[in-house]
């Protein structure tokens, strides 16, 4: 099954590359590693602000980062032309804006990791990286970078 019938069979639409915000490009491919820069997590377009252990709760946090991958494929559609590219997801780094005791970073990262296993399938399995940290641009909740093989 292709990476875009597992996409419409659940529904997904992926949206095009996002703007970068600052000076950075959205994506760079040397060889054959595809590095995507940090996307964040919105909602209707706008950042999704707020802190983990505040303001949401971890199961509103792994909804973003779900939100992101699929923020995260529709750039690596940009990069690539075809999804089917991918050879494997190798990192992902998933930063996290939480409180100082908030301590379930990695659940909240797991949002983006089930996705891409829904969508990748054997490609997906990946090294990755959950920290709290005490701001994320624009107030945003989550922000992931993504490092991948591509054929």
């Amino acid at each position: 099954m292709s990476v875009y019938d597992r996409l419409r069979d659940l529904n997904i639409a992926l949206p095009p590359a996002a703007t970068p915000a600052a000076t950075y490009v959205p994506f760079v491919r040397t060889g054959n590693l595809l590095f995507l820069a940090g996307h964040i997590a919105k909602k209707d377009g706008k950042p999704l602000v707020g802190q983990l252990g505040a303001q949401l709760t971890t199961e509103q946090g792994k909804e973003a980062a779900r939100s992101i991958a699929i923020d995260l494929l529709g750039t690596m559609h940009t990069a690539l032309g075809d999804l089917n590219e991918i050879k494997r997801i190798v990192k992902l780094m998933v930063l996290v804006n939480s409180t100082p005791n908030f301590t379930e970073q990695h659940l909240v990262a797991n949002g983006a990791s089930e996705l891409l296993g829904q969508v990748l399938g054997d490609a997906a399995p990946h090294a990755r990286s959950a920290f709290g940290v005490a701001q994320i641009p624009l107030g945003s909740c989550v922000e992931i970078d993504l490092i991948a093989e591509v054929a």
